[in-house]
């Protein structure tokens, strides 16, 4: 494949993505394509057109297959947001790579994020939720949820878990909201490079002063023993800095305001402990807080009897997967009783979220904690004025301002 001018024109294929107007609705635009096909076309903001993968069997298929690649490096890889325009060619670890580097990196960091190790910080996850309650409650109403509660529980986990300093929260959180809502490619690449530079300084420190997080087992079982050098081993832990606690963030703050939104299902959260599980997977699935996974055709793929042409951009749709009516009874109906899990709200197939024992364990001690302690926790506003991230974002709201 060699690269290619893909800017056309044309205005047959609507732009995508698109903004939500409910928090957790797909975009009104998604619900004329999906049902008659698996997939469909549409037009990036560079109009590069793009192939959309809305059934959830032939979703499950591409994301398993290795004629799709992630590698962000490639010079025709599809740019969906304007900020990573130009990115020069940066691939980031185990997101933006694919086999064999990526297996070869995902394997040094299975062992930190397997469930037995999940299942030993859930003490530690209590407790922290118990105490941003208590402080929330102590401060009583009105509270913004996203930085009271959503914020704070994955941003303390993921810096326990990696080893970061949780003093410095503060820094890294606000980097990485500006990297990942950066309006250009110049504010990405800022907000970038006072992240990467903390990092180096923090891997740099730990070398000489080790700790017992995740981070420093990497420098000790593959950066001295020469399995990733000193960039690899920065690069991975922003990727799991900033991911660890984006989506998470997302997934709380939905979580919290579909069952405001449906008061008559919390019940099913509170009554039955071993019923909670099964709430945040049916959670995962209505709000599917990531809207799409973005690849590239690698080789011609037949899908549902079209061919997606080696070099095609090829977006798949979480969202419209998991509202697939060929998948789930009545997808557009949150039911907390439902079997969801299925669904691919981490993704699915090599690339599928590395994190998601870490995300679940969040999810149910947080969403758990919080509607035993405040059941009567409600919207502080009408739902039509919660601030909502953009389309080209992880989903979620900006702002959720509760009472109780």
């Amino acid at each position: 494949m060699t690269e290619t001018d893909f800017r056309h024109t044309g205005s047959e294929a609507p732009a995508f993505p698109q903004d939500r107007t409910c928090p957790y609705q797909p975009p009104k635009a998604y619900t004329q394509w999906r049902g008659e096909s698996p997939l469909t076309r549409v037009t990036l903001f560079d109009g590069r057109p793009a192939w959309l993968i809305t059934g959830h069997a032939e979703g499950r298929a591409l994301l398993a297959d290795p004629r799709l690649s992630s590698d962000w490096g490639h010079p025709v890889f599809p740019v969906v947001v304007q900020r990573t325009e130009d990115r020069g060619g940066l691939a980031f670890p185990l997101i933006g790579v694919d086999d064999p580097l990526h297996a070869r990196q995902r394997r040094m960091l299975i062992p930190s994020f397997g469930v037995k190790r999940m299942n030993a910080i859930r003490p530690s996850l209590q407790s922290l939720v118990d105490r941003l309650l208590d402080d929330m409650l102590a401060k009583g109403p009105v509270a913004d949820l996203v930085s009271a509660f959503a914020l704070p529980v994955p941003s303390m986990a993921i810096c326990e878990l990696l080893g970061v300093p949780y003093g410095d929260h503060d820094f890294f959180e606000e980097c990485s909201r500006d990297f990942v809502g950066a309006a250009t490619s110049g504010e990405a690449d800022a907000a970038f490079a006072k992240l990467y530079q903390y990092l180096h300084g923090l891997v740099a420190k730990k070398q000489a002063e080790p700790g017992d997080g995740l981070l420093d087992e990497l420098i000790a079982r593959q950066l001295e023993e020469g399995g990733l050098d000193h960039n690899e081993v920065v690069m991975i832990a922003l990727v799991l800095l900033v991911a660890g606690h984006e989506t998470t963030v997302n997934a709380i703050a939905l979580g919290a305001l579909t069952l405001m939104q449906h008061p008559e299902q919390i019940p099913v959260l509170l009554d039955d402990p071993a019923a909670v599980p099964g709430v945040v997977e049916e959670l995962l699935r209505f709000t599917s807080v990531s809207d799409y996974m973005v690849r590239m055709a690698k080789e011609d793929i037949e899908v549902g009897g079209t061919t997606v042409k080696a070099g095609d951009a090829v977006l798949v749709s979480i969202t419209l997967m998991n509202r697939d009516a060929q998948a789930y009874d009545d997808p557009d109906v949150f039911d907390a009783r439902r079997n969801a899990r299925h669904h691919v709200g981490f993704g699915h197939g090599i690339h599928q979220c590395l994190g998601q024992n870490l995300a679940r364990a969040e999810l149910e001690i947080a969403l758990g904690t919080l509607f035993t302690r405040i059941p009567g926790l409600r919207l502080a506003v009408p739902l039509d004025e919660v601030p909502l991230k953009a389309g080209h974002d992880a989903q979620g709201p900006i702002e959720l301002p509760v009472t109780w």
